[in-house]
């Protein structure tokens, strides 16, 4: 790990595969836009790539493609990434591209016309497809009134007046040094890793972040349903929950894994699919943001089926609220949770994302051991308050396409 006089910070990881992964984090997302600006941090992520001072489009994609590389992108809520992946010895190639692309992307107006109406193209998609609308309309449904509400494309009238004005303000006013983090993961020894990222990293102009973001607050549940004319109801269900560095936030992930994690023995999978057939796909998310966070079932049913599907859904509830798990039950979900997330940093592109995310939040990346270790102090009776806070059915909202 190193930091830069200008704040950029650098975390690197090295194993021993010809494949290496890097990218550069910025936190900061859509939640940090104006409402004039909603749709802004998505756009950008999209302009990066339509060329720089020295770059056309066609030569920002070839410049890994013809090494057999790839870069990527994506914006989420509270975080900005571009990353790519690369044989070792293009570590320079890619590290100079996005640096590239970050910092001296000019944003030609042919580009930005024609990149319009890709988004817009994309969000009339996503609409027309209620299984991944509803969880958008959901987190608007229970941050109403606050910006983490928004979904992260904008909106077609948004996309539209955006000037290049817009875009060069936007990232002015969010793009600070110290809000961004550069990750790696591969078989490169630091101390070339340090040496590169200070050439193209270490003399970016110092740009530090003033504030804060503002406290999320009010939240008041709601029920609302939508006709969508759609084959299948459509419902979620869910509560504001823990943010990132909240004493019970790994409480709150184990609980959501035993309710509806990717496992089939997870208890609202047997419930609505395994032991009744009612529902092809049922899963929860638990996702926690800097200082607020939100938990939600999802479940698609045929009409007819929907109130069953919410009372096993809220027996469910119940069930966890009130009955607490034997050291068997507490010990096997221990583990399941454990193995998923040891699997998945198999993955050096997922561990790359994960230790940059990690940097970027916490100035700090637990090891495998530590996160077990976190793991393994949880008790039932802490499982038991975490689903008497986000379950408890005062608390619920719930919102319906059918």
């Amino acid at each position: 790990m190193h930091t830069f006089n200008n704040g950029i910070r650098i975390i690197h990881h090295q194993v021993p595969s010809r494949i290496a992964h890097c990218g550069l984090f910025i936190n900061r997302g859509s939640r940090d836009e104006k409402p004039s600006e909603h749709g802004m941090a998505h756009f950008i992520e999209h302009l990066v790539f339509k060329g720089t001072i020295k770059r056309k489009a066609h030569h920002i994609i070839n410049r890994l493609e013809t090494v057999g590389g790839e870069i990527n992108a994506y914006t989420g809520k509270e975080e900005t990434c571009i990353y790519s992946s690369f044989l070792k010895e293009y570590f320079e190639r890619s590290l100079e591209l996005i640096c590239d692309m970050i910092f001296c992307s000019v944003f030609p107006e042919k580009e930005m016309a024609r990149e319009k109406e890709i988004i817009i193209d994309e969000i009339t998609s996503y609409r027309d497809t209620p299984s991944e609308q509803i969880f958008d309309d959901f987190e608007e449904l229970v941050f109403r009134a606050s910006s983490i509400g928004r979904n992260i494309l904008g909106t077609p009238v948004n996309v539209k007046r955006f000037t290049r004005e817009d875009v060069l303000k936007f990232m002015i006013n969010n793009y600070h040094t110290d809000r961004m983090v550069f990750s790696s993961v591969g078989n490169i020894d630091f101390r070339k890793v340090l040496k590169l990222t200070g050439k193209y990293l270490g003399s970016i102009p110092e740009n530090r972040d003033p504030g804060k973001r503002i406290p999320v607050t009010g939240y008041q549940p709601v029920s609302k349903s939508v006709r969508k004319r759609t084959h299948q109801a459509h419902c979620i269900i869910g509560n504001r929950a823990f943010d990132l560095h909240h004493r019970q936030r790994m409480s709150m992930v184990l609980l959501n894994n035993i309710l509806g994690g990717p496992g089939m023995s997870a208890r609202l999978n047997l419930a609505l699919r395994e032991k009744s057939g009612y529902a092809y796909n049922v899963e929860s998310h638990f996702t926690a943001y800097s200082n607020t966070g939100i938990f939600s079932v999802y479940f698609g049913t045929d009409k007819e089926r929907l109130s069953r599907c919410r009372q096993l859904t809220h027996r469910e509830f119940i069930m966890i609220r009130k009955t607490r798990l034997t050291a068997l039950q507490l010990n096997r979900a221990k583990r399941q949770l454990t193995g998923q997330l040891t699997i998945g940093w198999e993955n050096n592109e997922n561990l790359m994302l994960a230790i940059g995310k990690s940097y970027m939040l916490f100035n700090r990346v637990d090891t495998l051991e530590e996160v077990q270790r976190k793991i393994e102090q949880i008790t039932a009776d802490e499982l038991l308050e975490v689903a008497n806070i986000v379950l408890h059915p005062d608390y619920l909202s719930e919102l319906v396409f059918y």
